[in-house]
C-alpha cells in the first residue's frame, strides 16, 4: 500500500493535477476577496462607465475646444456635471422647504384659505361627490380635515421623508460617478484598449472589438432613446403646467421624468392635473391642456424610433425590451445593462442560427 501511494504521489500527472487544483484555489481565493473589497464601489463605477460612454461625442467636441487637454477637459466635464446636478436639486430643496415653512405658518396662523369646489366637480365620474365633499369641508374647517387624515399625512410624511434620504443618497452617488466618469475620460484611450483586450480574450479577434462597439452604441442609443426622450417629455410637460398655472408645475414635471424614465405614461400625473385645470381655469385653457397633455404623453411613439436603436445592428424592440427587463431587475442602471445583455445575447443568438460572419459582424 505504502508502495502504491508513494506511486501514486511521483505521478507527474497526479502532482500537475494537485498543482493546479492549488493554484485554482489561490486565484479563486483572490478573485473572492478583490470582489468583496470592490462590491461597495460596483454601483458607482457601472454608473460612471456608462455616463463616460454616454457622454464621449460631447466629451471630444469639449476636449477640442480646450485645445486637446484631456486633464482640462475631464475637470471641466466634471464641474459642469456636478454643477447640472446640484444647481437644479437645490433649487427645486429650497423651492420645496420655503413652500412647507409657508404652508405651516399659514396653518398655524389660521390664514389658509381654501376656496370651495366649483359646483361641476361634483359631477365628475367615480371621484367626483367625495372630492366634492372633502374639497368644501375643507374649505370651511380645514383643521377638522387634517384631524380626519391624521393617520394618511403621517403615513405620507415618513415615505416622504424616507424617499428625500433616498434621493440624497442617490445624489452623492451620482457626484461620485461623475468624478469617476471624469477620471475615465481622461485616460479613455487606455480604457478601450483595455476593454477592447479583455473582449478579444473572451471572444477572440475582431467579434470582440464588434462587440465592444456594439456595447458602446447601446449604451448611447439608450441614453438618447430612454433618458433623451423622458427628459424632452418632462420639459414639454413642464411647459403646459406652467402656462396651465398648476401649482407645483416642477415637482409635476420632475414626476413625469421619473415616470418616462420608467416607461410609464406621464399621462398619469398630467390627467389629475388636467381634471383640475378644468375646474379651475377656463374651458378653452383646459382642452388646450389636456390635448398637451396627451400630445406629451403619445409623443415618445415617434421620438423612439428616430433615437433608440441608432448606430446599433440590433432591432429597437430587443434594446427597448433590455432596457425595460433591466430596469424591472437592476433599477435605473439595469435600463443600460439589460439592454447590452440582450443586444448581445440576440447577437449570440443568431451566430448560434448559423447566420453568415459578415452579417453577425456588422455592429453598426
Amino acid at each position: 500500500m505504502t508502495t502504491e501511494a508513494t506511486s501514486d504521489s511521483n505521478n507527474p500527472s497526479t502532482a500537475n493535477a494537485i498543482d493546479a487544483f492549488v493554484k485554482l484555489v489561490v486565484l479563486s481565493l483572490l478573485l473572492a476577496c478583490c470582489f468583496l473589497i470592490m462590491h461597495p464601489f460596483i454601483m458607482l463605477m457601472v454608473w460612471a462607465i456608462v455616463i463616460a460612454v454616454a457622454i464621449y461625442p460631447v466629451y471630444l467636441k469639449l476636449r477640442s475646444v480646450l485645445g486637446g487637454k484631456d486633464g482640462l477637459a475631464a475637470t471641466v466635464f466634471v464641474l459642469l456635471g456636478i454643477a447640472l446636478l446640484l444647481l437644479p436639486t437645490l433649487a427645486l430643496g429650497g423651492s420645496l422647504v420655503d413652500s412647507m415653512i409657508d404652508l405651516s405658518g399659514r396653518l398655524n396662523e389660521g390664514a389658509l384659505d381654501i376656496p370651495p369646489p366649483p359646483d361641476k366637480v361634483a359631477d365628475w365620474p367615480l371621484i367626483g361627490e367625495s372630492l366634492s365633499h372633502t374639497w368644501t369641508l375643507a374649505s370651511t374647517n380645514i383643521d377638522g380635515v387634517l384631524e380626519d387624515f391624521a393617520p394618511q399625512l403621517k403615513s405620507i410624511a415618513a415615505w416622504l421623508l424616507y424617499a428625500v434620504g433616498g434621493v440624497v443618497m442617490s445624489l452623492i452617488q451620482f457626484v461620485i460617478s461623475v468624478i469617476i466618469a471624469g477620471a475615465l475620460l481622461a485616460n479613455a484611450e487606455g480604457g478601450h484598449r483595455v476593454f477592447r483586450a479583455i473582449a478579444a480574450r473572451l471572444i477572440g479577434g475582431d467579434k470582440g472589438e464588434n462587440v465592444v462597439l456594439m456595447s458602446t452604441n447601446t449604451i448611447r442609443s439608450v441614453a438618447l432613446g430612454v433618458l433623451g426622450v423622458a427628459l424632452v417629455q418632462s420639459i414639454l410637460a413642464a411647459i403646459g403646467l406652467v402656462l396651465a398655472d398648476v401649482p407645483g408645475a416642477e415637482i409635476l414635471a420632475l414626476i413625469v421624468l421619473l415616470l418616462a424614465i420608467m416607461q410609464l405614461p406621464p399621462l398619469l400625473i398630467l390627467l389629475p392635473a388636467a381634471l383640475y385645470v378644468f375646474s379651475a381655469e377656463s374651458t378653452g385653457v383646459a382642452v388646450a391642456f389636456a390635448v398637451w397633455s396627451v400630445f406629451v404623453s403619445v409623443s415618445d411613439s415617434f421620438l423612439k424610433p428616430l433615437l433608440l436603436g441608432r448606430g446599433v445592428d440590433v432591432p429597437m424592440f430587443v434594446i427597448l425590451i433590455g432596457a425595460i427587463g433591466g430596469m424591472l431587475v437592476w433599477g435605473v442602471i439595469g435600463l443600460f445593462v439589460g439592454a447590452v445583455m440582450l443586444a448581445l445575447g440576440y447577437k449570440t443568438f443568431r451566430i448560434w442560427l448559423g447566420e453568415s460572419q459578415q452579417e453577425l459582424e456588422g455592429a453598426g
